[in-house]
Protein backbone atom coordinates (compact mmCIF):
# COMPACT_ATOMS: atom_id res chain seq x y z
CA UNK A 1 0.00 0.00 0.00
CA UNK A 2 2.82 2.50 0.81
CA UNK A 3 4.38 1.57 -2.85
CA UNK A 4 0.92 2.18 -4.05
CA UNK A 5 0.78 5.95 -2.14
CA UNK A 6 4.14 6.52 -2.91
CA UNK A 7 3.34 5.47 -7.26
CA UNK A 8 0.06 7.99 -6.92
CA UNK A 9 1.82 10.92 -4.91
CA UNK A 10 4.83 10.98 -8.03
CA UNK A 11 2.62 10.44 -10.48
CA UNK A 12 0.36 13.61 -9.29
CA UNK A 13 3.19 15.65 -8.78
CA UNK A 14 4.63 14.86 -12.78
CA UNK A 15 1.00 15.37 -13.71
CA UNK A 16 1.42 18.75 -12.34
CA UNK A 17 4.32 19.25 -13.64
CA UNK A 18 2.96 18.17 -17.02
CA UNK A 19 0.08 20.87 -16.45
CA UNK A 20 2.55 23.92 -15.50
CA UNK A 21 4.25 23.15 -18.80
CA UNK A 22 0.94 23.40 -21.30
CA UNK A 23 -0.52 26.40 -19.15
CA UNK A 24 2.98 28.20 -19.52
CA UNK A 25 3.55 26.48 -23.63
CA UNK A 26 0.15 24.40 -24.45
CA UNK A 27 0.65 20.95 -25.87
CA UNK A 28 4.76 21.67 -26.75
CA UNK A 29 5.64 22.78 -23.25
CA UNK A 30 3.27 20.39 -22.01
CA UNK A 31 5.86 17.85 -23.73
CA UNK A 32 9.08 19.41 -22.66
CA UNK A 33 7.63 19.44 -19.27
CA UNK A 34 7.27 15.42 -19.39
CA UNK A 35 10.80 14.80 -20.39
CA UNK A 36 12.12 17.24 -17.66
CA UNK A 37 10.20 15.41 -15.33
CA UNK A 38 11.19 11.88 -16.41
CA UNK A 39 14.60 12.86 -16.50
CA UNK A 40 14.27 14.61 -13.31
CA UNK A 41 12.52 11.62 -11.69
CA UNK A 42 15.43 8.70 -12.45
CA UNK A 43 18.30 11.72 -10.99
CA UNK A 44 16.76 11.97 -8.51
CA UNK A 45 16.15 8.35 -8.00
CA UNK A 46 19.78 7.80 -8.45
CA UNK A 47 21.24 10.13 -6.54
CA UNK A 48 18.67 11.60 -3.98
CA UNK A 49 20.93 10.28 -1.04
CA UNK A 50 24.46 12.38 -2.45
CA UNK A 51 22.46 15.23 -3.63
CA UNK A 52 20.74 16.07 -0.45
CA UNK A 53 23.77 15.29 1.54
CA UNK A 54 26.20 17.81 -0.76
CA UNK A 55 23.51 20.43 -0.24
CA UNK A 56 23.78 20.55 3.79
CA UNK A 57 27.57 19.71 3.40
CA UNK A 58 27.20 16.42 5.68
CA UNK A 59 30.59 14.35 6.47
CA UNK A 60 30.76 10.64 6.64
CA UNK A 61 31.94 9.51 9.40
CA UNK A 62 32.59 5.44 10.57
CA UNK A 63 33.62 3.36 13.23
CA UNK A 64 36.63 4.70 13.76
CA UNK A 65 35.94 8.19 13.68
CA UNK A 66 32.78 8.33 15.41
CA UNK A 67 32.61 5.17 16.84
CA UNK A 68 29.78 5.94 19.82
CA UNK A 69 27.28 7.33 16.86
CA UNK A 70 28.23 4.38 14.56
CA UNK A 71 27.78 1.72 17.24
CA UNK A 72 24.32 3.16 18.22
CA UNK A 73 22.96 3.36 14.45
CA UNK A 74 24.29 -0.13 13.67
CA UNK A 75 22.51 -1.10 17.04
CA UNK A 76 19.20 0.41 15.95
CA UNK A 77 19.65 -0.75 12.56
CA UNK A 78 19.57 -4.47 13.81
CA UNK A 79 16.72 -3.83 15.89
CA UNK A 80 14.70 -2.32 12.99
CA UNK A 81 16.11 -5.43 10.97
CA UNK A 82 17.55 -3.24 8.23
CA UNK A 83 20.94 -2.98 6.82
CA UNK A 84 23.82 -0.73 8.10
CA UNK A 85 22.98 2.66 6.20
CA UNK A 86 25.80 5.38 6.14
CA UNK A 87 26.20 7.50 8.88
CA UNK A 88 26.30 11.36 8.31
CA UNK A 89 27.41 14.80 10.28
CA UNK A 90 26.27 17.98 9.42
CA UNK A 91 28.20 20.89 10.72
CA UNK A 92 25.74 22.83 12.07
CA UNK A 93 24.57 24.57 15.27
CA UNK A 94 20.65 23.64 14.95
CA UNK A 95 20.04 20.34 16.74
CA UNK A 96 18.18 18.42 13.71
CA UNK A 97 18.40 14.93 11.55
CA UNK A 98 17.41 13.92 8.53
CA UNK A 99 17.58 10.37 6.41
CA UNK A 100 17.68 10.03 2.51
CA UNK A 101 18.42 7.60 0.01
CA UNK A 102 16.51 5.48 -2.98
CA UNK A 103 15.55 2.40 -0.76
CA UNK A 104 16.85 0.66 2.68
CA UNK A 105 20.11 -1.32 0.72
CA UNK A 106 21.16 2.52 -0.24
CA UNK A 107 20.45 5.01 2.87
CA UNK A 108 22.07 7.51 4.93
CA UNK A 109 21.09 8.83 8.03
CA UNK A 110 22.67 12.49 9.17
CA UNK A 111 22.71 13.94 12.58
CA UNK A 112 23.70 17.41 12.96
CA UNK A 113 26.78 18.80 15.83
CA UNK A 114 24.25 20.88 17.47
CA UNK A 115 22.11 17.50 18.06
CA UNK A 116 25.21 15.66 19.51
CA UNK A 117 25.95 17.84 21.65
CA UNK A 118 22.32 19.23 23.44
CA UNK A 119 20.64 15.65 23.37
CA UNK A 120 21.21 12.80 25.91
CA UNK A 121 22.43 9.97 24.46
CA UNK A 122 19.18 8.20 24.55
CA UNK A 123 17.70 11.42 22.77
CA UNK A 124 20.01 10.86 20.25
CA UNK A 125 19.52 7.15 19.94
CA UNK A 126 15.12 7.95 19.47
CA UNK A 127 16.01 11.08 16.93
CA UNK A 128 18.18 7.75 14.92
CA UNK A 129 15.46 5.96 15.38
CA UNK A 130 12.89 7.88 13.82
CA UNK A 131 15.29 8.43 11.14
CA UNK A 132 15.07 4.40 10.51
CA UNK A 133 11.69 4.39 10.38
CA UNK A 134 11.59 6.85 7.49
CA UNK A 135 14.46 4.50 6.00
CA UNK A 136 12.39 0.91 6.43
CA UNK A 137 8.78 2.67 5.48
CA UNK A 138 10.57 4.31 2.18
CA UNK A 139 9.54 7.36 2.95
CA UNK A 140 13.17 9.08 2.06
CA UNK A 141 12.51 8.79 -1.95
CA UNK A 142 9.48 9.88 -2.16
CA UNK A 143 10.40 12.87 -0.26
CA UNK A 144 13.41 13.44 -2.08
CA UNK A 145 12.23 13.24 -5.33
CA UNK A 146 8.71 15.03 -4.04
CA UNK A 147 11.36 17.97 -3.07
CA UNK A 148 13.01 18.00 -6.41
CA UNK A 149 9.60 17.88 -8.64
CA UNK A 150 8.43 20.76 -6.21
CA UNK A 151 11.15 22.73 -6.87
CA UNK A 152 11.18 22.68 -10.75
CA UNK A 153 7.53 23.49 -11.10
CA UNK A 154 8.42 26.35 -8.78
CA UNK A 155 11.15 27.25 -11.24
CA UNK A 156 8.73 26.91 -14.45
CA UNK A 157 6.37 29.43 -12.56
CA UNK A 158 9.64 31.50 -12.08
CA UNK A 159 9.94 31.22 -16.30
CA UNK A 160 6.64 32.37 -16.75
CA UNK A 161 7.02 35.09 -14.83
CA UNK A 162 9.95 36.40 -16.57
CA UNK A 163 9.29 35.50 -19.56
CA UNK A 164 5.51 34.68 -19.94
CA UNK A 165 6.02 31.76 -21.74
CA UNK A 166 4.09 31.45 -25.26
CA UNK A 167 1.14 33.38 -25.77
CA UNK A 168 0.45 32.11 -29.05
CA UNK A 169 0.18 28.24 -27.80
CA UNK A 170 -1.02 29.00 -24.03
CA UNK A 171 -4.95 27.99 -24.35
CA UNK A 172 -5.59 30.61 -21.81
CA UNK A 173 -3.48 33.23 -22.99
CA UNK A 174 -2.35 35.86 -19.88
CA UNK A 175 -4.43 34.02 -17.38
CA UNK A 176 -3.10 30.74 -17.81
CA UNK A 177 0.66 32.41 -17.49
CA UNK A 178 -0.94 33.53 -13.90
CA UNK A 179 -1.86 30.68 -12.75
CA UNK A 180 1.16 29.26 -13.57
CA UNK A 181 2.87 31.51 -11.66
CA UNK A 182 0.46 31.88 -8.48
CA UNK A 183 -1.56 28.25 -8.12
CA UNK A 184 0.92 25.72 -9.96
CA UNK A 185 4.03 26.55 -7.56
CA UNK A 186 1.85 26.84 -3.86
CA UNK A 187 -0.24 23.01 -5.58
CA UNK A 188 3.54 21.62 -5.33
CA UNK A 189 4.50 22.89 -1.91
CA UNK A 190 1.05 21.91 -0.78
CA UNK A 191 1.62 18.11 -1.85
CA UNK A 192 4.81 18.21 -0.88
CA UNK A 193 4.08 19.69 3.13
CA UNK A 194 1.10 16.73 2.68
CA UNK A 195 3.87 13.70 1.63
CA UNK A 196 5.82 14.77 5.07
CA UNK A 197 2.93 15.35 7.27
CA UNK A 198 1.22 12.53 7.13
CA UNK A 199 4.36 10.09 7.60
CA UNK A 200 6.14 12.43 10.37
CA UNK A 201 3.69 10.41 12.96
CA UNK A 202 4.25 6.88 11.46
CA UNK A 203 8.00 7.46 11.67
CA UNK A 204 7.56 8.60 15.06
CA UNK A 205 5.80 5.69 16.40
CA UNK A 206 8.03 3.30 14.64
CA UNK A 207 10.99 4.94 15.78
CA UNK A 208 10.01 4.35 19.48
CA UNK A 209 9.35 1.17 18.82
CA UNK A 210 13.21 0.53 17.25
CA UNK A 211 14.47 2.63 20.17
CA UNK A 212 12.18 0.56 22.56
CA UNK A 213 11.08 3.77 24.60
CA UNK A 214 8.37 6.29 23.24
CA UNK A 215 9.58 8.93 25.86
CA UNK A 216 13.08 9.33 24.68
CA UNK A 217 11.90 10.64 21.26
CA UNK A 218 8.88 12.69 22.83
CA UNK A 219 11.90 14.50 25.01
CA UNK A 220 14.17 15.06 22.25
CA UNK A 221 11.34 16.52 20.17
CA UNK A 222 11.01 18.70 22.83
CA UNK A 223 14.49 20.09 22.96
CA UNK A 224 15.11 20.11 19.08
CA UNK A 225 11.96 22.62 18.54
CA UNK A 226 13.25 24.72 21.41
CA UNK A 227 16.30 25.10 19.92
CA UNK A 228 15.98 25.06 16.16
CA UNK A 229 14.12 27.79 16.85
CA UNK A 230 16.80 29.79 18.00
CA UNK A 231 19.24 28.93 15.81
CA UNK A 232 19.35 29.54 12.11
CA UNK A 233 19.87 26.68 9.72
CA UNK A 234 21.86 28.56 6.97
CA UNK A 235 22.45 25.28 4.28
CA UNK A 236 17.93 24.52 5.18
CA UNK A 237 17.24 28.57 3.68
CA UNK A 238 18.45 28.23 1.07
CA UNK A 239 17.40 24.72 0.19
CA UNK A 240 13.71 24.98 1.74
CA UNK A 241 12.47 22.47 -0.44
CA UNK A 242 14.72 19.75 1.93
CA UNK A 243 13.35 21.02 4.91
CA UNK A 244 10.58 18.38 5.09
CA UNK A 245 13.45 15.89 5.41
CA UNK A 246 14.27 17.04 8.56
CA UNK A 247 12.77 15.74 12.17
CA UNK A 248 11.67 19.11 13.32
CA UNK A 249 11.31 21.75 10.73
CA UNK A 250 14.95 23.74 10.39
CA UNK A 251 13.47 27.30 9.04
CA UNK A 252 11.97 29.38 11.22
CA UNK A 253 8.74 31.11 11.52
CA UNK A 254 7.04 27.60 10.17
CA UNK A 255 5.78 26.02 13.56
CA UNK A 256 1.82 25.57 12.90
CA UNK A 257 0.06 22.67 12.51
CA UNK A 258 -1.59 24.05 9.33
CA UNK A 259 -1.78 22.67 6.09
CA UNK A 260 0.74 24.81 5.28
CA UNK A 261 3.14 23.57 7.65
CA UNK A 262 5.87 21.29 7.00
CA UNK A 263 5.79 19.43 9.95
CA UNK A 264 2.81 18.62 12.71
CA UNK A 265 3.12 20.77 15.85
CA UNK A 266 5.68 19.17 18.23
CA UNK A 267 3.10 19.30 20.71
CA UNK A 268 1.07 17.23 18.70
CA UNK A 269 3.71 14.37 17.85
CA UNK A 270 4.37 14.52 21.57
CA UNK A 271 1.30 13.82 22.86
CA UNK A 272 0.91 10.92 20.74
CA UNK A 273 4.54 9.51 22.21
CA UNK A 274 3.10 10.26 25.69
CA UNK A 275 -0.18 8.63 24.63
CA UNK A 276 1.88 5.65 22.86
CA UNK A 277 4.05 5.09 26.42
CA UNK A 278 0.63 5.04 28.11
CA UNK A 279 -0.95 2.24 26.00
CA UNK A 280 2.23 0.22 26.55
CA UNK A 281 2.04 0.90 30.52
CA UNK A 282 -1.21 -0.39 30.35
CA UNK A 283 -0.97 -3.38 28.56
CA UNK A 284 1.88 -4.26 30.71
CA UNK A 285 3.83 -4.67 27.38
CA UNK A 286 5.96 -1.75 26.95
CA UNK A 287 9.12 -2.52 24.67
CA UNK A 288 12.60 -3.27 25.85
CA UNK A 289 14.51 -0.21 26.05
CA UNK A 290 17.94 -0.37 24.34
CA UNK A 291 20.37 -0.14 27.33
CA UNK A 292 22.54 3.13 27.40
CA UNK A 293 26.27 3.07 27.13
CA UNK A 294 28.19 4.87 29.35
CA UNK A 295 29.80 7.48 27.61
CA UNK A 296 33.45 7.50 27.64
CA UNK A 297 36.65 9.90 26.00
CA UNK A 298 37.22 7.60 23.08
CA UNK A 299 36.62 8.87 19.67
CA UNK A 300 33.13 10.38 18.50
CA UNK A 301 30.72 12.76 18.79
CA UNK A 302 31.43 12.82 22.82
CA UNK A 303 35.23 12.86 22.40
CA UNK A 304 38.58 12.82 20.54
CA UNK A 305 40.04 10.62 17.75
CA UNK A 306 42.76 8.52 18.66
CA UNK A 307 45.59 10.93 17.82
CA UNK A 308 43.81 13.45 20.39
CA UNK A 309 42.51 15.88 17.25
CA UNK A 310 38.85 16.50 17.50
CA UNK A 311 36.66 14.82 14.28
CA UNK A 312 34.30 15.94 11.80
CA UNK A 313 31.92 16.99 13.86
CA UNK A 314 33.77 19.81 15.79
Amino acid sequence: MNLVRTAMLLALMTALFMGVGYLIGGAGGMMIAFVIAAAMNLFSYWNSDSMVLKMHNAVEVDAKTAPELYQMVADLAQNAELPMPRVFVIRNAQPNAFATGRNPENAAVAASTGLLESLSEEEIAAVMAHELAHVQNRDTLTMTITATLAGAISMLGNFALFFGGNRNNNPLGFIGVLVAILVAPFAAMLVQMTISRTREYAADRRGAEICGNPLWLASALKKIATRAGRIVNEDAERNPATAHMFIINPLNGQRMDSLFSTHPATENRIAALEAMARDFAGAGAAPEPQPARTRTPSPGPWGRDGDGKQGPWS
